[in-house]
């Protein structure tokens, strides 16, 4: 089987046990391992300058990718060994561990319900368990719903969109490699005494990483938005617009066009304002970023399946 036609196959049967089984426990959970080891290592890095800490974050990282790949490897020459339906059901499950749709949409909806209900104390609690680091305490159900709506933008490119599109070009290890820095940059790239120059090294690398499927996603976003038969006009007028108004160099592409297709102003005080003079977001404005972000996925989805499928014919082979 082509390796194109193949990588592409795997995506679908991930996505599919996603949606199917979640999430397993944490103790299962490669992603989870990832945390455990990068909080168990910054504890133990000498970190008392900033260019002690500057350089520890930097051998943590790469000590971190180096394992990390060389386990993919691993495991990618172990799923060679094995018969083809097998193995290739085990690089999805694999796979699947790296990507969160099912969990992203049930966080949404699990706040919009709160929310909907009039109970704002749970909504916060959950929005600051499940999406955001930011202090959620004093957010009025506008401001909770249109910091959910951002996180399912961004989530939809740091938690889907980029790991199946470093798959696609680097297989697993380009899934893991990719998880790895975008956990390391959510554990440690904080500008707090702590992590500010520890974090300093994971958070460049994850933005970098992070460049292609931060655009990626927001053309998705766009097209889901067409399909849907949302704002697709006028997402494109607020992702030229206000893409560039986040300190990320990434997060303001997917936010951005998400605020458009909705039709939404979304505002983080003191940070950014996108699709600013649009409606203010309500509870239920979060069913529909959930269903774009769905719609988003399946595009791509389909997109790759497509391209896979039409790829010049070599001599095919099995693996990555």
């Amino acid at each position: 089987m082509r390796p194109q036609l193949r990588r592409s196959l795997v995506m679908l049967v991930a996505v599919a046990l996603d949606l199917a089984a979640g999430d397993p426990p944490n103790r299962w959970h490669p992603v989870a391992w990832m945390g455990t080891a990068i909080a168990a290592a910054s504890r133990r890095l000498a970190h008392r300058t900033p260019a002690r800490a500057l350089l520890s974050g930097a051998a943590l990282m790469a000590a971190g990718e180096t394992g990390v790949l060389a386990t993919a490897s691993a495991c990618e020459r172990l799923l060679h060994s094995l018969p083809e339906p097998l193995a290739l059901l085990l690089e999805a499950l694999m796979l699947k561990m790296t990507i969160a749709p099912r969990g992203l949409a049930l966080a949404a909806l699990s706040i919009e319900r709160a929310l909907l209900s009039g109970d704002l104390a749970a909504a916060r609690r959950l929005l600051a368990w499940h999406l955001v680091s930011r202090d959620t305490s004093d957010l009025s159900p506008s401001q909770g719903a249109a910091a959910t709506i951002e996180s399912v933008a961004e989530n939809t490119s740091d938690g889907i969109v980029a790991p199946l599109l470093y798959y696609a070009a680097a297989g697993l290890r380009g899934a893991l490699a990719y998880r790895f820095a975008n956990t390391a940059d959510a554990m440690l790239g904080y500008h707090d005494r702590e992590r500010e120059w520890l974090g300093k090294v994971p958070a460049r690398l994850d933005d970098l990483l992070n460049l292609l499927p931060s655009r990626l996603t927001a053309a998705l976003l766009l097209g889901a938005a067409a399909f849907r038969r949302e704002g697709a006009r006028q997402a494109w007028r607020i992702l030229r617009r206000d893409h560039a108004r986040t300190a990320s160099p990434n997060a303001g592409y997917p936010m951005s066009a998400m605020a458009g297709a909705l039709g939404l102003e979304l505002e983080k005080l003191g940070h950014y304002r996108l699709g600013a003079g649009q409606a203010q977001a309500q509870p239920e404005d979060i069913s529909r970023a959930v269903r774009l972000s769905a719609t988003a996925l399946g595009i791509g989805l389909l997109g790759f399946t497509a391209a896979a499928a039409l790829w010049p014919r070599g001599r095919g082979h099995r693996g990555n």
